[in-house]
């Protein structure tokens, strides 16, 4: 009885040891605009250029043709840390009427890397 209690009490030893060593994926989402693209976009551009330097926006509403939203998301995996980035594009008659970013210096969002070991 003795050997089984002793086995028993190193698995459980060993699995929550283990327990803390769980890797946690990075997870980006989204439009990665960085602030030097960014800040490349004027009033007066078309849809076109604007897309162009930004890239195809991550949500175009149907109900709101004149309006792009560039969304980016990314949790850190180890530190379950979440950042949102919200760029907004609005177009009067095809070109590009205001731009609505984040409060403040825009700075580059977290790179997204992957695990490569």
């Amino acid at each position: 009885m003795r050997p089984h209690k002793f086995l028993l009490a190193v698995c459980l030893s060993l699995a929550l040891i283990s327990g803390g060593c769980v890797y946690r994926v990075n997870i980006p989402q989204g439009n990665y605009l960085e602030a030097k693209y960014l800040d490349q976009v004027q009033v007066g551009m078309t849809r076109s250029q604007v897309r162009y330097v930004l890239g195809t926006p991550m949500i175009a509403d149907p109900f709101h043709p004149e309006r792009w939203d560039y969304l980016y998301y990314f949790k850190t995996g180890k530190t379950q840390k979440v950042e949102k980035r919200l760029v907004i594009v609005y177009f009067v008659d095809e070109k590009v009427s205001k731009i609505v970013k984040p409060e403040g210096e825009f700075k580059d969002p977290p790179l997204p890397r992957s695990s490569g070991a």
